[in-house]
């Protein structure tokens, strides 16, 4: 019999996004370090998908709504029978159901990690059931406390970057401009992440109409609002100087490819994952003033900021950074060192495995 501690993590959700690749990244890693892990989600979510091809353990529970009786008699049952020593839960309705049931089954450490910055509905669940919340932003952790939160439970931890992963590669340079016909004079302008509208991309195509014709814009990434921009790319009459990838699971190679990034988001991000693994690149950076954003550009060199919509200054910002865009390789590993020790993936990892150990939770042997 095994008995290495179960680590449990829970989410409504059947979409993909940093949400999902947060947890399975967190599954792997503690799979690594030797615990037994499980997942709890909906029937038809990508997250299920995915892990059930890695070999985890995965189980269905509808999180459709904590209304929903048979489904918290389910998870009683099922959460019962695993005996879990950690139970993370991800949204709200997951949170609810598995927070208020590991509790009433005794687990040893409920965790809540919280991913957006966004106004809660009620502080009531964060207080009742988690033992921790991890916060992906220290704004994130701030509105939290604003909000009645106890401050006490609250761990910032941002997603963690793989920066053995993340790293510049000339082969990916050359063979990414080779394939998409783009010419040494051009500048790469890049943006890596989900097609969706709060990702701002809008505000990129609007931009890109007002500069001159090197500069070349790819956006990087999947989603449902794929359809839209390419509407307003061709509303700026720009589609000569777009380049859409749709989704790649190998994004590290792209931003190799990249001159520069103009990171669009507007609202509701925590520290996004693409942003801090492009931060590992040391590329000049255009980016919009979001509260968690702005966390990790103490550490970055070459930056602007502007508020969203203002074309004129991204405008600017962009003919600047260009301006000053030669490499100087000391200072960009002296900026990948800083994000890799506030951001990397191991010190997440250590920071996680620290809140499990100081609540009795740790693998044996």
């Amino acid at each position: 019999m095994n008995r290495q501690p179960l680590i449990v993590h829970t989410d409504w959700s059947r979409s993909w996004g940093g949400q999902e690749i947060r947890t399975l990244t967190e599954l792997r890693e503690m799979r690594k370090l030797g615990f037994r892990t499980a997942l709890i989600v909906r029937e038809g979510a990508e997250l299920a998908r995915r892990c059930g091809a890695e070999g985890f353990d995965v189980h269905f529970i509808d999180f459709s709504s904590k209304f929903n009786l048979r489904a918290w008699l389910a998870l009683l049952r099922l959460l019962w029978r695993l005996q879990p020593a950690v139970v993370n839960t991800h949204s709200s309705e997951d949170s609810w159901m598995a927070g208020a049931v590991a509790r009433l089954c005794g687990v040893p450490l409920i965790a809540r990690t919280r991913h957006v910055l966004a106004p809660v509905s009620s502080a009531f669940s964060y207080n009742a059931f988690p033992h921790v919340i991890f916060a992906c932003s220290e704004a994130i952790a701030e509105q939290l406390a604003e909000q009645g939160v106890r401050r006490k439970k609250i761990v910032f931890q941002s997603t963690g970057i793989d920066e053995e992963r993340f790293t510049f590669s000339a082969t990916a340079r050359e063979e990414i401009r080779r394939q998409y016909g783009l010419a040494e004079t051009d500048i790469l302008v890049g943006n890596v992440s989900f097609l969706r509208h709060y990702k701002g991309h809008e505000f990129i195509a609007r931009t890109a109409a007002s500069l001159p014709k090197q500069f070349k814009f790819m956006i990087v990434g999947g989603g449902n609002g794929r359809a839209l921009l390419e509407e307003d790319i061709a509303k700026a009459g720009v589609q000569d100087r777009f380049i859409l990838t749709g989704h790649r699971e190998d994004p590290e190679r792209f931003f190799s490819a990249m001159d520069m990034i103009f990171f669009s988001s507007y609202e509701t991000e925590g520290i996004s994952q693409s942003f801090i693994q492009g931060l590992l690149y040391g590329l000049p950076l255009l980016a919009c003033r979001t509260p968690s954003i702005l966390e990790p550009l103490e550490f970055v060199r070459q930056h602007r900021l502007v508020d969203y919509g203002d074309v004129a200054a991204a405008r600017q910002g962009l003919l600047d950074l260009a301006a000053q865009s030669v490499r100087d390789e000391a200072l960009i590993q002296r900026q990948r060192q800083d994000i890799a020790a506030k951001y990397g993936l191991k010190r997440m990892m250590e920071n996680i495995a620290q809140v499990y150990r100081a609540h009795g939770v740790q693998a044996v042997g």
